[in-house]
């Protein structure tokens, strides 16, 4: 019985904490815009690689046994 009693409060208290983080989080502007996040994965904004970066690239990525 006496557990009961210390979880209410810590239970009660988390549930505040949760609401607060979402009530900050809404005014802080975190879901203002949620369609361009699906868009910004299909973006491609890497620079192509010179050909050293490449030739490093493949040389770092190659499983092979020399």
């Amino acid at each position: 019985m006496t557990i009961i009693l210390l979880l209410i409060p810590i239970v009660l208290m988390l549930g505040l904490l949760g609401v607060v983080a979402f009530i900050w989080s809404v005014k802080s502007g975190q879901y203002n815009d949620l369609d361009a996040d699906r868009y910004r994965i299909l973006e491609d904004h890497d620079k192509p690689l010179s050909r050293e970066e490449a030739m490093l690239h493949r040389r770092l990525t190659s499983f092979d046994d020399e």
